[in-house]
């Protein structure tokens, strides 16, 4: 798979398409324990081999260490778990910290998190900065090899650079329909040598074959978590009849290319300046899409097909406008 890995931080190369575990957290049907291992044993064979966690997503980081007790250290040293830290708001000591990172070291199975993405719900709590600085503190003890955010704002970035915390990434959603983050993150990121790693690049499966054509669903046909969340977004940005002009634009764009809607979302972001990879939801024995995902890495998307997909994003609302900097959605 060429072009499918890139260098996070100097002892860190990630897959540029991350598989996302939020799906194991329940809401996104039920899963079974063995058969989600042994997928992820199939991801891990055929090279997509970063994996995105949190300590709140349900079982995810237990089933990082049930899997890595089954891969040999070779296979080992070719794997990536960047977990979280979500803490509610309040009081951040060093134990209360510490405990949290010890949890995720155990049920991980590792001695060294490869990166924790550190977010925090609640900015009128400035507790934020000393999690920060005992995360750091545990990154120099060796409990973590990096720290990366999610979900912050430019603002807060900014105060934490300033006060001199080493980051490496953030998470952000960042799709063809929400592009926030050129407006004040991307240029930020890459002022500071920041990467953003981005989520609901496929806006939960919406921007895909299945829905081209059909009619606007109804809330009972939102059947997971994450179709719930980005038919909001679709909403705010400006409707069903729009996103329909979109994806036949998409469509247009896939068959020239001989891929599809899915590829050519997920590869529109992964050329954007500062992102180093975006993750793509595995939703572990139920379905999966690894053949489709290999071809990302090898489409290029020319100036027309970018003047295609302008014609359409040119019509609608602006996000940035509605819902804020990047993670204002959750604040």
């Amino acid at each position: 798979m060429s072009n499918s890995k890139i260098t996070l931080s100097d002892d860190l190369s990630i897959c540029r398409i991350l598989n996302g575990m939020w799906q194991v957290s329940g809401g996104h049907g039920q899963i079974n324990q063995e058969s989600a291992i042994l997928e992820m044993l199939e991801y891990h064979k055929d090279g997509f081999t970063t994996w995105d966690l949190a300590d709140i997503y349900g079982p995810a980081e237990s089933y990082i260490g049930e899997f890595r007790k089954r891969l040999s250290p070779k296979e080992l040293s070719n794997s990536q778990a960047l977990t979280k830290f979500v803490p509610n708001p309040g009081p951040m000591t060093k134990s209360i910290v510490e405990y949290h990172i010890d949890q995720s070291l155990h049920k991980m199975n590792t001695d060294s998190l490869d990166l924790v993405q550190f977010h925090w719900w609640d900015y009128n709590n400035a507790s934020y900065l000393d999690a920060l600085n005992h995360l750091s503190k545990l990154q120099d003890a060796g409990k973590i090899k990096h720290l990366g955010l999610t979900n912050f704002d430019t603002q807060r970035i900014k105060i934490m650079i300033e006060k001199g915390f080493k980051l490496v990434s953030n998470q952000v959603q960042y799709s063809i329909l929400d592009q926030r983050p050129e407006k004040l993150m991307a240029p930020f990121c890459q002022k500071h040598g920041m990467s953003l790693l981005t989520y609901g690049t496929l806006l939960g499966g919406f921007l895909s074959e299945k829905y081209l054509n059909s009619p606007d669903p109804h809330r009972a046909d939102l059947i997971t978590s994450s179709l719930q969340k980005y038919y909001n977004m679709i909403d705010a940005w400006g409707g069903w009849r729009l996103f329909q002009e979109l994806l036949h634009v998409l469509s247009q764009i896939a068959k020239k290319h001989d891929s599809s809607i899915a590829n050519v979302s997920a590869k529109f972001i992964l050329d954007k300046p500062t992102v180093a990879g975006v993750i793509i939801g595995a939703r572990l024995g139920i379905s999966e899409h690894r053949q489709d995902n290999y071809k990302v890495f090898d489409l290029q998307l020319d100036s027309q097909d970018h003047t295609m997909i302008s014609s359409v994003t040119g019509k609608s609302n602006d996000l940035f406008d509605i819902i804020g900097d990047c993670g204002d959605e959750y604040r």
